[in-house]
Formats: structure tokens, C-alpha cells, sequence
């Protein structure tokens, strides 16, 4: 009876009921559109809070692969890779959807927690095994050759799932916009970053709120509103709402934290010039724009980071094998890295590590002009960035 209630097309309801099957017994959401349907599923493993699988299928065609999407840390797959707010409607799910691949976004459990939910064993290692369960669980029912597409610290977990995973169907896997080890000053800074996490953590607080969330919708609510955020120019006077949160997305790397840095400026492309109030500011988003932002974030669970998390990607910029390690040479599969000129910038030591490990599959890019987060928000991300992979 469900199948008929939702159609029995060619890779549609009755592949996403095989995989409901597959997957556990969470009660599932399904959602119909135009020419896809999608399929949203809460696994429960007995944890305080469960992973959340979400699928996308082709209502018109069987699937020839599978492509696995990560968020970045303290997003989810509705935020990043489903965004009803991406301009003229684009996202990357239907993008790859449209490329003949069944689209697998899983959201970590953090994005279900509340912060008292969040674990301190919460690191890459769990997200690694997370992730294992339902790639592991997908491939005995589909045997589809498939693929990792992860952006930020999704992407540093679809490389790390990469070195643990044997199976001759993983094909690729796409890095959008990370970081592997950092040499020189910028792998100290790193190690200070991995410290101040791993304090954090000792100290008995195990996650970490952004907060851009906030920040922006409050921009959206009531732009002109003051901010508790002081203005730089004159710190007795405050940002207003929409200021701030054009200030955090566009000068990111300037903001107080001990992981803004990693950003060469910014998780959006744009210009900010300061007035001689803040009233008077004048600032522009230059390829996402704020209501995409709003759009994502709005769509957004917790929006937390477990500490734990921080901690071993920090390990990772910093080439501390001893808290963390990646192991690169055991990547065998096609890599194609892409960072962006103002978001991760050009630091290729990670590909070079893979390359040197023996693997010859391997590019790294960088998308010029181009934020953290227009990668997959942008309006011409489907061109400047997509198109590379």
C-alpha cells in the first residue's frame, strides 16, 4: 500500500522501501517531487540521539551509483546539499541526482543533540564508524559503485573513510573546500587550536555552539537592530545585526576562536567597508546571498560541534599523528580535491601526501573568488565548482 501511495517508478519508492529495510527501524519521512522523491530516515542504535539518513532518487530511472554527502561540521543535509533557499532552487543533491547517482546525505547525530547530549567521544573516529554503518548497511542490498562527496570537516571525513574503506565499488571521492596537515607556523597555530579543544574537553565541556545561526537570524529578523557584538572601529559602539552578520561570513578569519584562522577570509566572498558609524557600513555578498545563508541555516538542527570533533581535525592540520591520523597512503581511490581561494585556500599537503602514499588519481584545485560556503551555495556553484567533479 505505501508504494502505491507514493508511485512505483523506476528507482523510486521501491528502492527507497529496500533501503528503509536496510537501514534499521526509525520511522521514515518520505516526500515527493518533481520528478525525485526523497526519503528521510532518524537510525536508531540506542544512542541518546540518532544519525539521520536522507535520500534522493530519480523517479524516472534506477540509480548507477551512489553518492554519499557529508556536511561540514555543525550542519546537516537538509542545510548544505538540499537548500531551499540556493538560488533559482539549485542544490548539489539534485545536481548529482540528475547525474544518474542516488544521493546519500548523512547528518551526523550531533545535529539531533541537544548540548547536554553531546558526547566527548564524539570525534572523527565515531563519525567514521557512523558513516561505515550506513555505507556498509546500503552496499549488501544495492552493490552499487559509489562515491564520497564531503565539504569542510564532511570532507576530512570522507578522506578518512577513504583509508579505512577496501571495497572495490568506492570510485571517488570529492573534497570540497578542507584541510589536511599544515606545515611551518600555520602547523603550530594548528597545535594550539588541538590544545585549546583538547582543554576544552578536560575541562568536562564536550561541544561547541558557532553561533552563526544566530547571528544571522538576527540579521534577517531586523537588520538595522544593535548588536551585543562591539564594533571594531570604536568598540564603545556596536555592530548593527545586519553588519555582524555580513562581518562574521565575509572576514571570518578576523573573528575571535581558536579556529577562525584556518579560513584565508572568509565563508562567503563579499566586500565590507567600514563607515563612520555602524550604521553607516557598507558591506555586499558577492555570490551566496544572506538569504541563502538564512535559508541553511534556518534549516539547521543544533547546529553544534562536539569539542571531540575539533580536537582531531586540528590534529590533523597540525600532522599530529599521535592524536589523530589519516592515513593517506592507504587512499586508493580517485581523490578530486577543490578548495577555494578565500575559504581553505591553497594548501595541498594532504593530495600531496595521497600521491606520495602511491596513489596517482589525485588533483587538487582552487576556485578563485570563492568563499567556504559558496562551494555549494553559491549561484554559480554549479559551474565554477561542480563542473570540476
Amino acid at each position: 500500500m505505501r508504494e502505491r501511495q507514493h508511485g512505483d517508478a523506476a528507482g523510486g519508492i521501491g528502492l527507497l522501501t529496500r533501503i528503509e529495510r536496510a537501514l534499521g527501524t526509525g520511522t521514515a519521512a518520505y516526500l515527493p517531487g518533481d520528478g525525485w522523491i526523497r526519503l528521510t530516515l532518524p537510525l536508531g542504535d540506542g544512542g541518546p540521539v540518532p544519525v539521520t539518513v536522507d535520500v534522493i532518487a530519480d523517479t524516472a530511472r534506477a540509480p548507477e551509483g551512489i553518492a554519499y554527502l557529508l556536511p561540514g561540521g555543525g550542519l546537516n543535509f537538509a542545510a548544505e546539499f538540499f537548500t531551499p533557499g540556493a538560488p533559482g532552487g539549485r542544490n548539489l543533491s539534485h545536481a548529482l541526482r540528475r547525474r544518474g547517482l542516488l544521493v546519500v546525505g548523512v547528518t551526523p547525530r550531533e545535529d539531533a543533540a541537544a548540548a547536554a547530549d553531546v558526547s566527548a567521544a564524539w570525534g572523527l573516529e565515531a563519525h567514521r564508524r557512523d558513516l561505515a554503518r550506513v555505507v556498509g548497511a546500503l552496499d549488501r542490498v544495492l552493490g552499487l559503485p559509489y562515491e564520497y562527496v564531503g565539504h569542510s570537516a564532511g570532507a576530512a571525513l570522507a578522506l578518512d573513510a577513504a583509508s579505512h574503506d577496501t571495497s572495490p565499488r568506492l570510485r571517488r571521492v570529492v573534497a570540497l573546500d578542507t584541510t589536511g596537515p599544515y606545515t611551518g607556523d600555520l602547523a603550530l597555530r594548528a597545535a594550539d587550536t588541538r590544545d585549546a579543544y583538547a582543554t576544552q574537553l578536560a575541562q568536562g565541556f564536550p561541544v561547541v555552539d558557532p553561533g552563526l545561526a544566530a547571528v544571522i537570524a538576527k540579521a534577517a529578523a531586523d537588520p538595522d537592530g544593535v548588536s551585543p557584538v562591539p564594533w571594531p572601529p570604536d568598540p564603545a559602539q556596536c555592530f548593527t545585526h545586519a553588519g555582524l552578520a555580513h562581518f562574521a561570513l565575509i572576514r571570518t578569519a578576523a573573528l575571535p576562536g581558536p579556529a577562525n584562522w584556518i579560513y584565508a577570509r572568509g565563508h562567503s566572498a563579499g566586500t565590507y567597508d567600514f563607515g563612520a558609524t555602524p550604521a553607516e557600513d557598507r558591506f555586499t555578498l558577492a555570490l551566496t546571498p544572506l538569504s541563502t545563508w538564512h535559508a541553511a541555516t534556518a534549516a539547521l538542527g543544533s547546529g553544534l560541534l562536539p569539542a571531540a570533533l575539533m580536537r582531531d581535525l586540528a590534529a590533523v592540520w597540525a600532522g599530529d599523528d599521535d592524536t589523530y591520523r589519516i592515513a593517506w597512503d592507504r587512499i586508493t581511490a580517485e581523490v578530486v580535491w577543490i578548495n577555494t581561494e578565500l575559504g581553505r585556500g591553497d594548501h595541498p599537503r594532504g593530495a600531496e601526501l595521497i600521491r606520495a602514499g602511491g596513489n596517482e588519481r589525485v588533483s587538487f584545485t582552487v576556485v578563485e573568488g570563492h568563499g567556504h560556503g559558496d562551494a555549494v551555495w553559491s549561484g554559480t556553484a554549479a559551474s565554477d565548482v561542480w563542473s570540476r567533479f
